[in-house]
């Protein structure tokens, strides 16, 4: 009734599985090396395929351009920052407004200087798969802070969501000047992002707080 499949064959499906697994896993190490040692703009899905020894039409099997590549990247580090900020945020959490901008800063500085790659994608590339990426980011962890504020009576319930999401575009906006200026982000203007968002947030404080 059912066709029986050769052993040879049923045998030979893992070995191209895990061969398929394992080129995907190169294509996207040569990418991330290739952004945090030579830029985006070398970050070509030719110059990934040479980096990863694998023949350009086989990278194309893969990734059908090199934006779908940056966003499996991107996915990958937007999902190790979101769980640094929780970290950050959770517990004890923020007593404070500069402690809850410090909470969302210092992850976020720390993760960019360690993985450059991922800086480069943040703010040299900007395709609008990653724009959006970095979009949908942004807006979850503003609305997650507003909501943390909110609870801990650091801002008043009638604080609005754009009050937070304009928080951080501007934070992005310094984050990108910081790290064109010096490419392990610029100290001074990272402190001059702290006091300005702190600031801004202060004009929505609670009464008290």
């Amino acid at each position: 009734m059912f066709e029986k499949i050769p052993a040879s064959r049923a045998s030979a499906r893992p070995a191209v599985q895990r061969r398929g697994v394992e080129r995907r896993r190169a294509i996207l190490e040569a990418a991330e090396a290739l952004l945090e040692e030579k830029g985006y703009e070398a970050a070509t899905l030719k110059a990934i395929g040479e980096r990863a020894g694998i023949p350009i039409a086989s990278v194309y099997h893969y990734f059908s351009d090199r934006y779908q590549v940056e966003v499996e990247l991107m996915q990958r580090h937007a999902h190790r920052l979101d769980a640094r900020i929780s970290a950050a945020l959770d517990g004890s959490g923020p007593r404070t407004l500069r402690e809850a901008a410090d909470a969302v800063i210092d992850p976020l500085l720390g993760y960019f200087r360690r993985h450059p790659g991922c800086t480069e994608l943040w703010f040299s590339g900007r395709s609008a798969p990653v724009v959006e990426l970095v979009r949908a980011f942004d807006a979850a962890q503003a609305e997650r802070l507003r909501h943390l504020l909110v609870e801990r009576e650091l801002l008043r319930a009638d604080t609005p969501r754009i009050a937070l999401q304009l928080a951080f575009e501007v934070g992005n906006r310094l984050f990108d000047i910081a790290f064109r200026n010096s490419a392990a982000g610029d100290d001074a203007t990272i402190d001059e992002a702290r006091r300005l968002i702190t600031a801004y947030l202060a004009t929505y404080a609670a009464d008290g707080a």
